[in-house]
């Protein structure tokens, strides 16, 4: 048997991963810790029995390609135009405190002023996943609450995209260009939205109407209609996830929407898996103590701090402070933003090891404890309790 091959490395990731959330249903864990654990434990750094992180990450990425297109089926553009304007304000001034505490943290312990700044910048996001993942799905998409964290995390997308694309400039020493590349790529979005609605009036959907009886080509459409639109935002320097979600929104009006939601459901949850694999899996365990004292004090003050800072923004632009508490919890973790964050600026010389392995070790130990604080307490759809199970 060819133990490398990935057929391999799927039957190991995925037997693993059924009895992992075995064990973590029997002891009342959330799934995700199950899987991210699994990582750790046959990943390279581990018994090393799934060793091309690589691949592994780049098909578990497509998860959140997905994750997003499901997320715009079921927002309507008006809804979105409406959030987006109240969720901009908390965004900005949210994101330029969470800066200044993850900046100020890796300066007490020492680190260079760049390597500090990079670590600040990799704090001001919250987890896309985490957030969506974990809210019940009536709620995400018919109460004020879901509107409000989709406009939230997009906005912290296109933030997230405007740090990677000045990391990279300076990795390749391409300052003069870097401002017109942002820009460029700035003003692309609303050129992909309205090659996106047109696409859909005048192909998309007059196809779906002709042959909506062929259940096997409305997925295959929508997969390619996802898919197709995330390639043509990274071209346009956008996120693909952001491609996705204008793919996602554009056919939300039409009635077939929903049977597309339903029905992609399981492929994206597929791919999630293989994501929080991968996010465990990349790990050091052995190196953890280099950055010990660091990292449990910048995850104390990101899991403690963040959902105070949205709680008392979303008061001052007069959202309910029941609301606000909800919100700053599920959000109040780092990114799997972070962990891109983390990878290019050490590939590209930018920061040092360590404080890449601060990053790191920082999102993943907040995506844990942030799991277990919103399952344990607020309604999701793989609670333990019966009380606070939705869907």
């Amino acid at each position: 048997m060819e133990f490398s091959s990935i057929t391999f490395s799927f039957f190991l990731i995925f037997t693993g991963a059924a009895v992992f959330a075995s064990i973590a249903l029997y002891t009342r864990q959330p799934l995700i810790i199950a899987y991210i654990a699994l990582g750790a434990c046959i990943g390279p750094y581990g018994l090393s029995l799934v060793t091309d992180l690589s691949l592994l990450s780049d098909i578990g990425h497509v998860g959140i390609i997905f994750l997003l297109f499901l997320l715009g089926l079921d927002m309507q553009p008006q809804a979105l135009w409406a959030t987006l304007r109240k969720s901009t304000v908390v965004a900005v001034f949210s994101s330029a405190i969470f800066l200044a505490i993850g900046s100020a943290v890796p300066l007490m312990f020492g680190y260079s002023v760049q390597d500090s700044l990079v670590v600040g910048a990799a704090m001001m996001f919250s987890s896309t996943i985490i957030g969506i993942k974990l809210l019940p799905t009536t709620v995400l998409h018919h109460r004020h609450i879901g509107e409000l964290m989709i406009g939230l995390l997009l906005l912290q997308d296109l933030l997230a995209i405007i740090v990677l694309m000045v990391l990279l400039s300076a990795a390749t020493g391409g300052d003069n260009s870097m401002g017109s590349d942002l820009a460029l790529s700035l003003l692309s979005l609303p050129v992909l939205a309205g090659a996106a609605v047109l696409v859909v009036r005048y192909a998309l959907l007059p196809l779906i109407s002709r042959f909506d009886r062929f259940h096997e080509y409305i997925f295959l459409l929508a997969i390619g209609w996802c898919l197709g639109m995330a390639e043509a935002a990274h071209a346009l320097g956008l996120s693909a996830e952001i491609g996705a979600f204008i793919a996602g929104i554009s056919i939300a009006t039409s009635p077939i929407s929903q049977y597309i939601a339903v029905n992609l459901k399981p492929l994206r949850d597929f791919f999630l898996i293989l994501f929080f694999f991968s996010v465990g899996a990349r790990f050091d365990l052995a190196v953890l103590n280099q950055v010990l004292l660091p990292t449990l004090l910048l995850s104390a003050l990101v899991l403690s701090i963040k959902p105070a800072v949205y709680r008392y923004l979303l008061k001052g632009v007069s959202e309910k402070r029941s609301l606000g508490w909800d919100l700053g919890f599920r959000l109040g973790q780092a990114s799997e933003f972070s962990l891109l964050i983390a990878y290019v600026a050490v590939a590209g010389a930018l920061i040092s090891e360590q404080a890449s392995l601060l990053i790191q070790a920082t999102t993943i130990l907040t995506l844990l404890v942030s799991s277990y604080i919103v399952v344990l307490n607020y309604p999701t759809p793989i609670a333990i309790s019966d009380r606070l199970r939705r869907d």
